[in-house]
């Protein structure tokens, strides 16, 4: 059932035996299976069922990295579904070695590996309305058997294929929302800011959470069990915020909360000349195998990227990368053309802060040239009228202690708390592993026949290009460890030290790999939830035995 805090109670105590902060793709996934399992559920979740402008407001902070990074509007939602509301639905289930330690990385490895999530992996096919659970490239390439969706043959084995598939997107908000609004265990808190997370004397278990809304409500929220689930960045904040007993925070007794904030980078480089035979092909341009329903099967579009195999990382020292090509269309960057891509971002339902049709209507209409010239290239392929293909690259970020959130010393939202401090950094390594990655691939292609590169010049040791982007994956920043002086979390996602606060979502993420984050994080949510389950119940945590 769905609540509107606006209307609770002035100073209301709210009991139940979970509490989640953070409604989006981790705290839903939780709050539905804990349902299932007959446990009674309080959700709160900041926004109502749509964006405004002053809730949206309270993720703004201080931007303080080395290039402009914008980590608040366009990059979060702050409504019921969370970032589920602007994620473009790329899945792929991290690699083997994402997982592992890596000497020539520091701070790499997980508690476990691939084969613990792997069954979780597989239950959000269902959650995210994913296809079957096959990324095998030549699984794809048969099912969609069209001539002009083909792999590329590469001949020196240091370079592989894979496959992500789109999620239509899942908007989590609306999606799952009569699943919600139908339950009589689980109560979703609408308008309802978490502003403290309150402990015992001791600082090791929460005894409630204080909560407010933005018209001025007060009310606090006792559980047997809480969970933090309100972002890779939010995390961190609501954490390092809640120091009236810990005077640096909740589970920062190591200074790491916070800390080892990710981010995957990714770029634009260097010129491609394909031989004529591949010049169209559809599968591995982001251009055309974007939600593209000519490069689909089993009701399900894909993208393929390209990735150095297991072997070449290891002996190269790298860090794992994603490779795409881009082709360059006539207008592409200018205003008409980033008007048509945002009325398709809006066709898809993805959140863009301050969007309107009427003024980006009016932006094409000024720029009938550009507008035009972008919109048929992108439709009808002509091969005259596209001037280049570049390569898109995202990077694993390597985990740097010094790449943090931070609270803002003086910066306050309008419910008094301290706004966050974002110091995103990148180290060698990174601009290394662009450098090699595409260096390799070019020569692959070069000897296999397929194109001619020219590659940009090498960007290690320089200053980063000006066009770096984040790809707004926020993760790492209460990253899981077995011991307390190397993680926030332990394996089961509880914060060291504390006996009844768990966190969920890419925050606990060691390392990030170079796939997207939210099919791992839907992944350890079914993970946590049934954790969650055995605890309260041998905790003799009052609950239904009815299943839903």
């Amino acid at each position: 059932m769905f609540i509107d805090t606006r209307r609770v109670e002035q100073g209301a105590v709210i009991e139940t035996t979970v509490c989640i902060i953070g409604g989006g793709v981790a705290g839903i996934t939780l709050a539905m299976e804990l349902d299932k399992k007959g446990i009674e559920v309080c959700l709160l979740e900041s926004g109502g069922f749509n964006p405004d402008d002053d809730t949206r407001d309270l993720y703004r902070g201080e931007d303080v990295g080395e290039w402009r990074y914008n980590f608040a509007d366009g990059s979060r939602s702050r409504f019921l579904g969370g970032s589920s509301n602007c994620w473009g639905g790329w899945c792929r289930p991290l690699d083997p070695w994402d997982f592992e330690k890596r000497e020539w990385i520091a701070h790499s490895g997980w508690p476990f590996g691939l084969s613990e999530l792997a069954p979780y992996y597989e239950r959000t096919h269902a959650l995210l309305k994913l296809g079957p659970n096959n990324f095998d490239p030549e699984f794809w390439e048969r099912s969609i058997n069209r001539s002009d969706v083909r792999r590329i043959p590469l001949v020196t084995g240091k370079v592989r294929d894979t496959i992500s598939q789109f999620s239509p997107p899942a908007r989590f908000g609306k999606l799952y929302r009569d699943t919600l609004k139908r339950s009589q265990r689980v109560r979703v808190f609408l308008y309802a800011n978490a502003t403290n997370i309150d402990t015992d004397s001791s600082g090791q278990k929460v005894t409630h959470i204080d909560v407010a809304t933005l018209s001025g409500r007060r009310l606090k929220v006792c559980a047997k069990l809480y969970v933090l689930a309100t972002g890779g960045i939010e995390n961190a904040r609501m954490l390092l915020a809640s120091n009236k007993v810990q005077r640096a925070g909740l589970g920062n007794a190591n200074d790491l909360v916070g800390r080892f904030f990710m981010d995957h980078p990714r770029l634009f480089s260097g010129n491609i000349k394909f031989a004529k035979q591949w010049s169209r092909n559809k599968l591995s341009d982001v251009k055309y195998h974007y939600m593209n329903a000519a490069v689909a099967a089993h009701g399900t579009c894909i993208a393929h990227q390209f990735a150095l195999t297991s072997e070449t990382l290891r002996e190269e020292r790298l860090l794992n990368a994603r490779v795409w090509f881009s082709s360059v269309f006539p207008g592409e960057g200018s205003e008409g053309a980033q008007a048509l891509f945002r009325c398709k971002q809006a066709l898809l339902k993805k959140e863009q802060a301050g969007w309107k049709f009427s003024k980006d209507l009016m932006m094409m209409l000024s720029h009938p040239v550009d507008t035009m010239a972008y919109g048929y290239t992108r439709l009808f392929q002509p091969r005259w009228l596209i001037q280049g293909v570049k390569f898109q690259l995202i990077v694993e970020p390597e985990p740097d202690p010094n790449s943090r959130v931070m609270l803002s010393p003086s910066q306050k939202d309008q419910l008094g708390m301290n706004r966050v401090r974002v110091d995103w950094r990148l180290t060698s390594n990174v601009q290394r592993t662009f450098d090699r990655t595409l260096a390799i691939l070019a020569e692959d292609m070069r000897r296999s026949g397929v194109a001619e590169v020219e590659l940009d010049p090498p960007i290690e040791g320089r200053k980063w290009p000006a066009d770096l982007e984040g790809t707004w994956h926020h993760m790492g920043t209460t990253r899981m460890h077995d011991s307390p002086k190397h993680g926030v979390v332990d394996r089961q996602c509880k914060v060291h030290g504390m006996t009844n606060l768990y966190v969920a979502g890419s925050s606990v993420f060691p390392t990030a790999g170079a796939n997207f984050p939210t099919i791992t994080l839907a992944a350890l949510a079914f993970r946590l939830a049934e954790h969650i389950v055995v605890e309260v119940r041998s905790a003799g945590a009052n609950f239904s035995m009815e299943a839903a």
